[in-house]
């Protein structure tokens, strides 16, 4: 498949698009007056000018208002690169618009979105005047100091303070727009079973078809034809289990596994077809891999690994939440395997997809987290829950994404070894993403009080080495630990949760920061006064978990400096503090706890001859 980077939607390509992004008007709307004043028809207001999609925020949006007020509005005339014909729709799609979203079309209200991280797609089509240039106009809406609402970081406060970082308002991941057939590929989902040798396809249609219609399904592995099957779809939503029949024997199996090592993508190309004529054709590709916990230990492809994580927040210093450029977010991914990680715990942030497709082509390992809402309230778990679901159905065919994490460190549930309401939030939402997806791990609440999880991850910023060798050196120290003697004061394991061999991991260690001068705004876990005490101060607290005979793996904090945290093992403009060779040979070296002829076994696995 040809690689796209720029394109949006990189697991549901079409060759024909228009990038909507570039020089946007743009009004600010402090008293709220914009809808009840007509500027959804009004070019007046529109008297600044902005860059999508970076937030107004930042500097490169060209605005650079770091106070900028809960209500933005944007303005854009399109000149159409295709009008649709009489038996096609245009659709306009968002990647992400903080939080909530109007959209009018030549001043028809077309649609609106809540949530700030995930897409959404509204149909334009009969809004469309014809041989004209189209007007888009969208209203967004961010209130800095509405707690029930999913942020993540972005502070509350004029300035960034403790953990939290610079606002990213109203649009910050493309706009684009695609005529598509009136009956077309809406959605796919690749769900791979390695021991059948076979993958599950499900289709979601536009409509349901008036009469019966085919999908033609194709896998290549380069220029091998894998498969090249033909389905009836009768309904909206069907789903074909595909066999691959060059993978029905464990060697042949192995140079199709996708894994950190050996990314191996599979190209699929998906035709719709009506009465023998093709209607729609798009482009998609399946990693085959398995991943799941057994005995204490995580499994990837049925084999024990340990994992080797950094902590992601993909934050730039002139763009915030957005990625400054496509290439940025494929050189986030090359630098942290340039260091040794074999995986990223995106934090407090839904990624955009197209950082995905670079770590699913790359080989890195994703856990993928919601961002956090700060109180509590029935609207808040309406919130989360909404945006949560819409995430999980965007991902879950990244072979790179291997756990689920709805909840971090009881933020906005602060309240959960007492108030059984906040308890039910975060078991509730492990069931309902493992009811959707039961193929990965779901962590209900990383750091600590786990409701119901498959990984018992914890969060222990130790100083040094020796204090995690002591608190995690056998099962009986790790028990203490999940008993009554948490690392962060806070209860490990609430309710009696049942053991099912679940891996116990450090998911946030280190935190390590270059002493700051005095004029310089910092927060942190702990300072070092040298470039040489740093690399001491990495090797000594990696080492401790790696020497561990219990520990599963561990997520280095962190990948950049964001804002005041200085903690980076890179600045935030990716210039690194240590050598990468030093920082790739401490986090290659093997763990106790994942025996070497495991590893061997699956390097074997991983060369053996198709």
């Amino acid at each position: 498949m040809t690689i796209d980077s720029e394109y949006p939607r990189p697991l549901l390509v079409r060759s024909a698009w228009q990038d909507l992004s570039g020089a946007w008007g743009f009004a600010t709307d402090e008293k709220d007056a914009g809808r009840s004043s007509g500027w959804h028809h009004d070019p007046t207001p529109f008297t600044r000018t902005i860059t999508v999609p970076y937030p107004p925020e930042s500097e490169l949006s060209g605005v650079h208002d770091r106070d900028c007020p809960a209500v933005v509005w944007y303005r854009r005339d399109v000149r159409l690169n295709r009008a649709p014909g009489p038996d096609e729709r245009l659709l306009l799609h968002f990647g992400a618009v903080d939080y909530q979203a109007h959209v009018w079309f030549n001043g028809v209200h077309v649609g609106e979105h809540e949530g700030g991280h995930t897409p959404f797609t509204l149909d334009v089509t009969d809004a469309v005047v014809v041989g004209e240039e189209q007007v888009v106009v969208v209203r967004a809406e961010d209130e800095r100091d509405d707690a029930t609402q999913p942020r993540g970081k972005q502070d509350w406060r004029d300035e960034p303070h403790a953990v939290w970082y610079h606002r990213t308002t109203g649009i910050w991941q493309p706009v684009w727009a695609e005529v598509v057939p009136a009956l077309h590929v809406r959605r796919l989902h690749w769900m791979p079973d390695v021991p059948a040798a076979a993958v599950t396809l499900e289709v979601e249609l536009s409509r349901r078809p008036e009469t019966a219609v085919d999908v033609h399904v194709v896998l290549n592995l380069g220029d091998e034809v894998l498969t090249d099957q033909t389905f009836r779809a009768t309904q909206r939503d069907s789903r074909w289990t595909i066999s691959v029949p060059a993978a029905r024997h464990q060697l042949e199996q192995a140079r199709l596994l996708w894994s950190p090592e050996t990314p191996t993508l599979l190209d699929a190309r998906v035709e719709l077809l009506d009465g023998g004529c093709r209607v729609d054709a798009v482009s998609s590709y399946v990693g085959m891999r398995s991943v799941g916990i057994k005995d204490g230990r995580f499994l990837l492809n049925g084999q024990p690994r340990f994992l080797r994580m950094v902590l992601a927040q993909n934050y730039w210093p002139d763009s915030h939440l957005a990625a400054p450029s496509a290439d940025a977010l494929r050189r986030d991914v090359e630098l942290a395997k340039e260091l040794g990680f074999d995986g990223v715990r995106i934090h407090q942030k839904i990624e955009d997809p197209r950082f995905l497709a670079w770590c699913d082509r790359l080989g890195m390992l994703v856990w993928s987290e919601l961002p956090s809402a700060y109180e509590y309230a029935p609207r808040t778990v309406e919130r989360l829950t909404r945006e949560w679901l819409e995430n999980v159905a965007r991902d879950r065919s990244h072979p790179c994404v291997v756990t689920w994490v709805p909840f971090n460190e009881s933020w906005g549930v602060w309240h959960g070894l007492d108030v059984a309401e906040q308890r039910h939030a975060t078991t509730a939402l492990y069931h309902l993403t493992k009811a959707l997806d039961g193929t990965r791990p779901v962590i209900s609440n990383d750091g600590w009080e786990h409701t119901e999880s498959d990984i018992w991850g914890l969060h222990d910023y130790a100083p040094t080495g020796e204090s995690i060798r002591r608190r995690y050196a056998d099962r009986d120290g790790i028990a203490r630990i999940l008993g009554d003697r948490p690392p962060a004061r806070r209860t490990a394991l609430l309710g009696d949760p049942v053991h099912r061999g679940q891996p116990v991991m450090l998911t946030e260690i280190g935190g390590l920061s270059l002493r700051p001068r005095a004029e310089e705004a910092w927060h942190g876990y702990g300072t070092v006064g040298s470039v040489e005490e740093l690399a001491e101060g990495f090797r000594g607290l990696v080492d401790a978990v790696l020497d561990s005979p219990e520990l599963a793996g561990f997520c280095w904090t962190q990948l950049t400096d964001t804002e005041q945290e200085r903690n980076g093992l890179l600045t935030e403009d990716r210039e690194p503090k240590l050598p990468a060779e030093v920082v790739r040979s401490i986090v290659a070296r093997p763990a106790r706890s994942v025996p070497a002829e495991a590893i061997d076994a699956a390097r074997r696995a991983a060369r053996a001859p198709g």
